[in-house]
């Protein structure tokens, strides 16, 4: 479809599409650079848009609002004409090959897999780990509990990408620091596959969330 040729009442029905118990598609939808230049964020794909998104609310978004508490959407769905658009302006958009099955739910990847990403803040959880480097508890936390592909942290409100994906990587990675093995890193890689720190349960190092949260 075409998003600036699709009606009123189109664009509605899209917004109505549920996706879990507590997510509707239109929250996803909302787009800061769709909106200043005029464009209209809608699925090409609606059908493969609304199954990524489904899997994404009711295996990662829905446990962990359940946990945490309300969940705000930062960022997540991009037609591929907003994405493009992100990109050639320079707005820390990949470009759209690149961001298949992830902020563009609705075309697979190279692989064939189909995904999903939200940008997310978890306000009781920003307050709770507000020091430098206590996201890396919320990460391990998704990481010993949730069948997410990736995770992105962020310096703002501890905003993080979060990704489902068929076929999932398993990579957590960050532009916020944190210290490891009495080491301070500015940024980088937390945990992928084939990491010593990757197995095995982690619950010893989420320890302001085990006492705030009862976990």
């Amino acid at each position: 479809m075409s998003g600036n040729a699709i009606s009123f009442d189109g664009l509605d029905q899209i917004g109505r599409k549920r996706l879990s118990e507590h997510f509707f598609l239109r929250e996803f939808l909302y787009s800061e650079t769709a909106i200043k230049h005029g464009v209209i964020n809608v699925p090409d794909d609606l059908d493969l848009a609304v199954e990524a998104g489904s899997h994404l609310c009711q295996e990662l978004l829905e446990p962990l609002q359940k946990r945490f508490g309300r969940i705000h959407i930062r960022s997540a769905f991009r037609s591929c004409a907003v994405n493009q658009l992100g990109n050639s302006l320079g707005l820390n958009c990949a470009r759209n090959e690149a961001n298949f099955a992830d902020h563009i739910w609705d075309r697979t990847d190279g692989s064939g897999n189909m995904g999903a990403t939200a940008c997310i803040v978890i306000p009781e959880v920003a307050d709770v780990l507000s020091k430098p480097g206590e996201w890396v508890q919320l990460a391990w936390w998704i990481h010993d509990h949730l069948p997410y592909s990736s995770l992105h942290f962020f310096n703002a409100m501890l905003a993080c990408n979060v990704q489902w994906r068929e076929n999932p990587v398993r990579r957590i990675e960050s532009w916020v620091g944190w210290q490891e093995d009495r080491v301070w890193r500015k940024k980088g890689l937390l945990t992928k596959p084939g990491m010593d720190n990757h197995h095995g349960d982690h619950s010893d190092r989420y320890p302001v969330l085990s006492e705030r949260f009862g976990l």
